[in-house]
């Protein structure tokens, strides 16, 4: 009986200090104090690629706009905080997060199973594609059509992914060249650098209104897509308020009043 009771209380100790150490050990919910440090400290910074209008972009001003930056600010607002917007290497864009550098990624941040491996993404709130931008004096009608050209990317971007997994195609492409930006690919297609650009359909649409510029977008695209907001893998409680605050924002209508405002319809997918 005594070796029963003793046996008993042996286990007992063990699961205490099991679960003791479970919770100490960074990785249960108890240990994400990510929601709690931002509030704490009352500043969101927000990692964005300054050139990709319409999600993120400098105006004639210098001024940093766009629906993202819209959408930031006020879920900031909301939670009583500062928005920070810090601009960032596109290319380098996971380690600014994971050193600590900046809180979030939010500038048209593609969702993909690879990424969703290391970050801690919220559902999608806007769906895209990635598409081919040629010049419209240009007789490209389809992907086929080019064959044996030159296509521009923007190095790191969903779009270089996008062109990596479409491997015939790129395949039958004389070269691919990678550009910092969007806006420098687009620059050096106008000037015949390359033959085409592949970049998100939302970018390219705004920057085909907005700039009056000869190009056009081929119908065939690479590859659908969705944007979310990108974290830490450890800051659910984070990503979790943001997604939450964005609902609220859905629901009383000002998600619908950013997006007809920079696209000129909703075309959230947030519910």
């Amino acid at each position: 009986m005594k070796k029963l009771v003793l046996l008993a209380l042996c286990v007992f100790a063990a699961a205490t200090v099991f679960a003791g150490g479970k919770k100490d050990s960074g990785t249960g919910a108890s240990a994400d104090k990510s929601l709690e440090q931002i509030l704490a400290k009352k500043r969101f910074i927000m990692g964005l690629d300054d050139s990709f209008p319409p999600m993120g972009f400098r105006n004639e001003k210098g001024e940093i706009v766009g629906y993202d930056v819209d959408l930031a600010r006020e879920v900031c607002r909301r939670l009583g905080v500062e928005l920070v917007l810090q601009p960032i290497d596109w290319n380098a864009k996971e380690q600014e997060l994971n050193t600590g550098e900046i809180d979030c990624i939010w500038n048209g941040f593609t969702i993909t199973d690879e990424r969703k491996q290391a970050l801690t993404f919220t559902p999608p709130y806007l769906k895209n594609a990635q598409v081919v931008v040629v010049r419209s004096t240009s007789a490209y009608q389809k992907l086929g059509d080019l064959a044996g050209k030159w296509v521009g990317v923007q190095a790191g971007s969903s779009a270089q992914d996008a062109l990596d997994d479409a491997a015939a195609f790129r395949a039958s492409l004389k070269g691919v060249i990678e550009f910092k930006e969007n806006l420098t690919a687009l620059m050096d297609l106008e000037t015949g650098g390359v033959d085409a650009v592949v970049m998100d359909l939302l970018v390219a649409n705004d920057n085909i209104h907005r700039s009056g510029k000869n190009f056009r977008i081929l119908a065939e695209t690479l590859a659908p897509e969705e944007y979310g907001v990108g974290f830490r893998k450890a800051d659910a409680a984070l990503a979790g308020k943001v997604w939450e605050t964005l609902q609220g924002m859905a629901k009383d209508g000002t998600v619908t009043k950013f997006a007809v405002q920079w696209f000129g319809a909703d075309i959230s997918v947030i519910r």
